[in-house]
């Protein structure tokens, strides 16, 4: 069959559908054969049930309930239709309940590579051992996902906690410091004969050395850094895989001290110098207001600001 008439067959159709807010009307009436019963479930006034039934009759061509006081009892026509739309609605009622229901009993979190695996992966099986009922998706990556078009139900976003028309809590200050591998501190340090200064790695491996964060790590240490000079070493797409990398012994990395507390009491990794610098970011836990106190959504951020509240001592202390 041509496309073209198929499309133009089904807008025929539908253009022979009644109003569904009219047959819904007719229904609700139909069930309680009584107009202000109708208007009560639906929200309405009985003048607005008594237009859309009229409506509906005038399409249909033949009344559908004969008015009697106090009730509307329904003509052989209408007895015939209240079936089949009852059991329609129920259908349609049933299908969105499971919608609703696949929609609370999941909750979808999106957030970067480098949070999930340094910290939130670590940590999300105590929230789910205390809501064994909810099952969670957790989705990494360093791109915004819609919240608003359902593509996640919350965010744990890196950034300065500007984005519009969103409820964004503070979590965590991104700090970064110099870190590296046991071994690769020892070797460095015999190779000096004394202890590691920051004036000493501009001429180490530097891990991403061409971020800017190094720049700014720098310039707060009083130390020169020629941004210019071309440079070694492996250059990666997270922290997540350039913590990793230090791990590894490939030389310094500039990373956030409260996503690799596990790895420096571990021993996996070490933080020569107390000094940490910051760019202005942050990680925020971003929702849509109009969802901040759905249920799933309530349960994880109260969580998730236990959880970050016990590592820090407080409350992180904002949002926007």
């Amino acid at each position: 069959m041509d496309r073209t008439y198929k499309q133009s067959l089904w807008c025929e159709l539908m253009r022979r559908l009644p109003p569904l807010a009219a047959v819904r009307v007719f229904e609700a009436a139909a069930r309680h054969e009584n107009f202000t019963l109708a208007a009560n479930e639906l929200g309405m006034t009985q003048a607005a049930v008594s237009y859309q039934v009229k409506a509906l009759e005038d399409r249909v061509g033949a009344p559908l309930f004969l008015r009697e006081k106090g009730r509307a009892r329904l003509t052989p026509l209408g007895q015939r239709l209240l079936p089949s739309l009852t059991q329609a609605f129920d259908t349609i009622e049933a299908a969105f309940a499971i919608t609703r229901q696949e929609d609370e009993g999941t909750l979808t979190i999106t957030t970067t590579y480098t949070f999930a695996n340094t910290w939130l992966a670590w940590t999300l099986g105590s929230f789910q051992m205390q809501h064994s009922d909810l099952a969670v998706r957790l989705e990494t990556s360093n791109g915004i996902a819609d919240l608003r078009g359902g593509e996640a139900d919350l965010a744990i976003r890196a950034g300065d906690g500007r984005w519009e028309g969103l409820h964004c809590q503070l979590l965590l200050q991104s700090d970064f410091t110099p870190m590296c591998s046991p071994e690769c501190l020892q070797h460095v340090e015999r190779e000096l004969g004394r202890s590691l200064r920051p004036s000493d790695l501009p001429d180490l491996t530097l891990i991403g050395a061409q971020d800017e964060w190094w720049t700014i790590w720098f310039n707060e240490a009083g130390v020169a850094f020629d941004t210019s000079r071309k440079r070694g070493g492996i250059r990666l797409d997270n922290q997540a895989n350039e913590g990793h990398a230090a791990m590894g012994g490939q030389g310094f990395a500039l990373l956030t001290p409260f996503l690799w507390r596990g790895d420096l009491s571990s021993g996996r990794l070490v933080q020569p110098f107390a000094q940490t610098s910051t760019a202005g970011y942050a990680y925020w836990l971003v929702t849509p207001p109009e969802r901040l106190n759905a249920p799933k959504i309530k349960r994880f951020r109260e969580w998730l600001l236990q959880e970050m509240g016990a590592a820090f001592g407080e409350a992180p202390p904002r949002s926007r």
